[in-house]
């Protein structure tokens, strides 16, 4: 059992039904769809992997489990094709995931965490995406 408090009053299942959910609006959509697609292909089994991973993210984000243990600035720093503006298209549908899979209070107070999590992944993004390197000093 974990002694703190989760950060958001949400359970294991809902955390899994709106990764679930998510996933498939990113599949489907315009400009994340073909991204994800490219990285993770359209087979079923590698995206229950990765959502089971994400679900796992987010408990350890939430409910302070020790189920996740990847590294997300540097995976998503280390995509080239990622654009920074992606995030914005990701927050909007998650935030609409969000309204549509929980209660408005639980939504908002999940959109408002995964929103500075953005800030922090969208800022990696563009700092790897336009590292000019150390200054030669001669």
């Amino acid at each position: 059992m974990n002694a703190l408090p989760p950060r958001i009053p949400v359970t294991r299942g809902q955390i899994e039904r709106v990764v679930k959910h998510f996933y498939a609006a990113v599949r489907t959509d315009d400009v994340l769809g073909p991204l994800f697609n490219g990285i993770l292909s359209k087979d079923p089994e590698i995206w229950r992997t990765h959502e089971a991973k994400i679900a796992n993210f987010w408990a350890n984000a939430i409910l302070h489990e020790r189920s996740y243990d990847g590294n997300p600035m540097l995976v998503h720093s280390g995509i080239s094709a990622l654009d920074p503006t992606m995030f914005t298209n990701w927050l909007a549908l998650f935030d609409k995931t969000l309204s549509d899979q929980l209660p408005a209070d639980l939504a908002l107070q999940w959109s408002t965490l995964a929103h500075r999590i953005g800030r922090g992944l969208r800022f990696g993004v563009e700092s790897a995406h336009h590292s000019i390197g150390p200054p030669i000093l001669r």
